[in-house]
């Protein structure tokens, strides 16, 4: 099998998890990593978050030895923040610490960090550089195509990474504007590969094993990674893993789909506890529902669900109309 290094760090060139907020959190990429996620990132953490000592904050920077390789990801629009957040990270030691410069949704963005950061470069170097000058380990950096179709500027924000000391970066093939919707932009990864000495990670509509063999193809890229085509199917990484070694994949079953969806809820309250975590639980168990028998029927019921034993008696309903 191929790897990749960032840095020191040895990674399978299979697929990622991407960091995805409110939905990676260490039941889910457990889970991932048990299908062959070869590579993982933390849920978003503020760095003023963890700089004034929140204690939610605090809670995303726990990871289990198990999960390794991984990186744990900051986002900030302040430099002195940021590199103070980086120095209190590496007590949790991290393989990677990513700086998010790439996530769209308003509250982010609209206060000057995630992807309002490809509007100002200067901002986002320094921000760069304070990580790097505060890290134990590589730094790496994700973002997206461009703010929108008339500044497109991925190509010239990964050579500043690169110059600011970035050991890696993470391409998501759209812009800001566009959020998640049409199509990512493969050829914007692939020009970006071309530009860059430093690994490049593509992001973007990588749903199947044939996909991800695309992504590699069409833009050279060191390894992908997989966000939304990993709700309700953590088994995309053994898929992707099967498809790119050339083995025969064979999907789950609805039942075996189901015993993993209440696997997932179990480590979950074992983390979080049973209120929170089943609260939380609820979107996630929609989607694993997602094309079984009566599913819309059963989606509804996962907005009801309380405890394990709730999601237990769903699962025992589901099962009754295979």
């Amino acid at each position: 099998m191929d790897f990749i290094t960032i840095g020191n760090v040895k990674i399978h060139r299979t697929a990622a998890l991407a960091p995805m907020a409110s939905v990676a959190d260490r039941a889910y990429r457990l889970v991932c990593k048990e299908f062959g996620a070869a590579y993982m990132v933390s849920e978003m953490i503020s760095a003023k978050g963890l700089c004034y000592s929140d204690r939610k904050t605090e809670e995303l920077c726990t990871v289990l030895p198990q999960e390794a390789p991984y990186a744990l990801q900051l986002f900030g629009e302040d430099p002195e923040f940021v590199g103070k957040a980086t120095a209190i990270l590496m007590k949790y030691s991290p393989d990677i610490i990513d700086i998010n410069m790439g996530c769209p949704v308003p509250k982010i963005a609209g206060n000057g960090s995630g992807s309002a950061l490809m509007k100002d470069p200067d901002t986002a170097y320094n921000i760069i550089r304070s990580a790097v000058s505060n890290s134990d380990v590589p730094v790496t950096v994700k973002f997206r195509k461009g703010w929108d179709d008339d500044s497109v500027n991925a190509v010239e924000f990964a050579k500043m990474c690169q110059s600011a000391g970035a050991s890696a970066v993470t391409v998501h093939g759209r812009t800001r504007k566009q959020m998640y919707s049409g199509k990512a932009d493969r050829d914007i990864i692939r020009q970006v590969k071309n530009a860059v000495d430093i690994p490049v990670i593509g992001n973007g509509d990588v749903v199947s094993g044939e996909s991800a063999a695309e992504m590699y193809k069409q833009t050279g890229c060191d390894l992908v990674m997989c966000g939304r085509g990993t709700y309700g199917n953590p088994f995309l990484f053994k898929e992707i893993e099967c498809y790119l070694e050339g083995k025969e994949y064979t999907p789950p079953t609805t039942e075996e789909k189901l015993e993993v969806m209440y696997h997932q809820a179990e480590l979950a309250v074992k983390f979080k506890g049973e209120k929170i975590a089943m609260s939380e639980c609820r979107r996630q168990c929609a989607f694993y529902l997602k094309g079984m028998p009566s599913a819309a029927q059963f989606r509804n019921r996962c907005g009801t669900l309380s405890t394990l034993d709730d999601l237990n008696r769903l699962i025992d309903e589901v099962k009754s109309v295979l």
